[in-house]
Parts: C-alpha cells; structure tokens; sequence
C-alpha cells in the first residue's frame, strides 16, 4: 500500500534555506512507487502551506502566500486521526469548510535548528499520534542545545573541549564578569556560540579579548545562551553518521571535509559549488572515507554509537568530531539530529542507496510510533476521590503527590 508522507520544512530558523535545499533533495529521492509525497512548508513567520508547486526550488526565490495553486493548512494536535486540515480562521467560530486536505501516514522532518529541529515539532507530532522520522523530543532538544549536549557527553566521560558558558542576560548586565569568568577558565585563542544553533551561523573566534567582546556580541544576537569553547592547535574535523534506532545502531564511514578557513562557515558549508545540481551538504569538498588509521575510524563509529543511544536518538545522526593535529588528541564536538542532506552521502559508499536511506527513515517512524503505544498512559487512583472528599468535608489538604 502506497503511504502518504508528509515532508515538513523551512520553519522560523536561520537555517531555514538549508532546510528547504534538504527537503526537496529527499523528496526527488523518494521512491514514488512506495509514497505519495506531501510537501508541508513553513514560512519564516511559522504558516504551513503544502501544494504540488511546492517541489520547484523557483518558488522559494519570491514566495507568494497568495499563490492559488498553494493551501495553507495546520495539523491539530488533539485528534488521532492524522489528518491535516485546511486553515480557516472562521473555523473557530463557524463550523464551515472545515476541510481535510490529506491524511498523514507518517513524516519526514527535514528541519535545521530552531522550531523544528529542537523537539516543538517532534513534541506536535507526537501529540497528534503521527509518526516520524528525527529524533524524539528529548534526543533532539539536548541535542539543539550545545550546551546541555556537552553536559550529557562529559557526564558520560566522553572526550571534550573545555568550556564554560552564560546568558544574553549576564552579558548585558555584567560584561566585566563574563570576560572575567572566560579568561580565567580558559586560555585563548576561543570560540564563541550560540548554543541553539547549527550550520556554524553566529560563531566566532577570538584570541584576545577585544576580539573576544566582537564575537560575543554576534553571538547573543542570535541566543540568550552562549556557549565559550577551548580552541584546538591544528584542528582537523571528522564527521561519522549514525542510522537506527534502540539497540538496533550502525555507524557509517567517516569523512574529513575540506576546508581553507579554521573552521567551516555557513557558506563553506551549503554556498560551496552551489552550481551543483545535487547542492546541500554533499556539494561540500570532502574526503570519503578520512583519511585516518583504522584504529581512530573504530573509535569514532563506537564513539557515534554510544552517542546515538545515550541521546536515545532515531533515524540518521552526525556527530562530528575535532582531531588536535598537535597532540592527537580526539574530541566530540556536536550531534546533528537532522543532518544536511540527511547524510546520505555517507551511506552510499557501504552500499545502502539514498533511496533506501529513506525507507530505513521510515521504517524506524512507525517501529518507535509501534513501541510508544506499548506504553501504559492510564493509572486508576483514587486522588480525584480523596479530593473531593476533603473539599466536600472543608478539608483541603491531604492528598501527595
């Protein structure tokens, strides 16, 4: 049976036009004998709108609301059925033209960063009983925030960079105290970031403190919470995939990309050989597989491994990882819980197609949608009993949580 499949991107994020280059790159991948493909847009302002005009790239240059061949729509979270409903404010008042545009099998979230990438969505879905392909809420917002994402892998006793952190809050109360805090927990040079955002937007580096306050001053413009790293002497980054989900986990190859600058901006990353028709995060110049000892590819895919089930992950991950050149020393840098272009081009070279990378996606949907259904959500007690037999007699107190 031929299941429809809601693909969902844009969003209210920086990396919203990433979103939307990862997004119709799966959807031409889509095996079209297995899925009815249906494209979910969300504007910069948070409307969704889906629509067959929605698969051409021309119609993201000067996106037009008022398009008729589009049909805003929202999903509501307080119904099981997994419909997805044409949106008419009137509805509220009205009980007319409530319309339902399409019935959602499951989804595919082909979001970066904020606003969908970071749980709301994956938390909407899951209310509304539709399965899906990212990470559940907890993997994915501890895995948006940098600096939670360290906590949980020092906590592990995973390798990392020493750091420290602070609030947009502090900064403007107290600067002379956060560059304090900074310079006596570590040495320069550094590197500035906002902790809830990815594709190295907002990121900078400073090797004094004037520079120091410039970057930090980019930095809060895009998160209250910023994250201060331990630069590396000779940094060499290496990424590895992760695909699966519970026990059920396999690393891919590692790659090295190749960068000309210190570390990769947003342009290294998505603008590079952008007449690439492929484009996305594939059209980034890489070494496939690293050019490392078989020693450190092991370590980095037992690495992604413990990584993918500490963070109680789903589906396809990254996690990158930074080599010190000068003493060999390995660190985890991030997880991507919806890498670019669903890093697909490191499972090609282990033989899994970006076609059945998809069906995988998918199949691990509807086998966690499966497992949270197991779950008991119902508990008969006798609170609500005790409770109004307390209010009844005047007595108020008495009943623990």
């Amino acid at each position: 049976m031929i299941k429809n499949i809601a693909v969902f991107f844009g969003g209210m994020s920086v990396e919203h036009d990433v979103s939307i280059v990862t997004a119709l790159q799966l959807i031409e991948n889509m095996n079209k004998g297995k899925y009815t493909v249906l494209p979910i847009y969300i504007t910069r302002d948070g409307d969704w709108y889906t629509g067959e005009k929605l698969k051409n790239i021309e119609t993201y240059k000067h996106f037009d609301k008022a398009d008729k061949e589009l049909t805003r729509v929202y999903l509501p979270a307080n119904t099981r059925a997994r419909q997805l409903y044409k949106y008419n404010p009137l509805n509220k008042l009205f009980k007319k033209d409530v319309r339902i545009v399409a019935k959602i099998d499951a989804a595919i979230l082909a979001m970066h960063g904020l606003h969908g990438e970071d749980g709301t969505l994956q938390g909407l879905l899951q209310l509304a009983g539709v399965p899906y392909t990212s990470s559940g809420v907890l993997g994915s917002a501890a895995g948006m925030d940098k600096i939670l994402m360290k906590a949980a892998f020092k906590g592990a006793g995973l390798p990392v960079l020493d750091y420290t952190f602070f609030d947009r809050e502090n900064w403007q109360q107290n600067q002379n105290a956060v560059l304090e805090n900074i310079e006596e927990k570590l040495d320069y040079p550094v590197f500035i970031k906002p902790s809830n955002l990815g594709s190295s937007i907002g990121i900078g580096k400073a090797k004094n403190r004037q520079e120091l306050i410039n970057a930090i001053e980019v930095a809060v413009n895009y998160d209250r919470r910023i994250l201060v790293e331990k630069s590396v002497e000779q940094p060499c980054e290496i990424n590895c995939s992760a695909l699966g989900f519970g026990s059920d986990v396999t690393a891919s190859v590692c790659e090295m990309p190749v960068s000309w600058e210190e570390f990769l901006t947003y342009e290294d990353k998505y603008m590079r050989n952008g007449k690439n028709s492929k484009g996305g995060m594939q059209s980034l110049s890489r070494q496939i597989p690293a050019p490392i000892t078989d020693e450190l590819t092991k370590q980095i895919q037992a690495y992604a491994v413990q990584i993918f089930k500490l963070m109680d992950c789903k589906g396809v991950v990254r996690i990158d990882f930074m080599l010190e050149k000068a003493t060999d020393t390995l660190y985890v840098n991030e997880i991507n819980t919806i890498p670019g272009s669903f890093s697909f081009y490191l499972w090609e070279p282990m033989g899994l197609t970006y076609p059945q990378l998809i069906d995988k996606l998918i199949e691990y949907a509807f086998i966690a949608h499966s497992q949270l259904k197991q779950n008991q959500y119902a508990f008969n007690s006798e609170i609500i009993t005790q409770f109004a037999k307390n209010k009844n007699s005047g007595k108020l107190c008495g009943v623990k949580k």
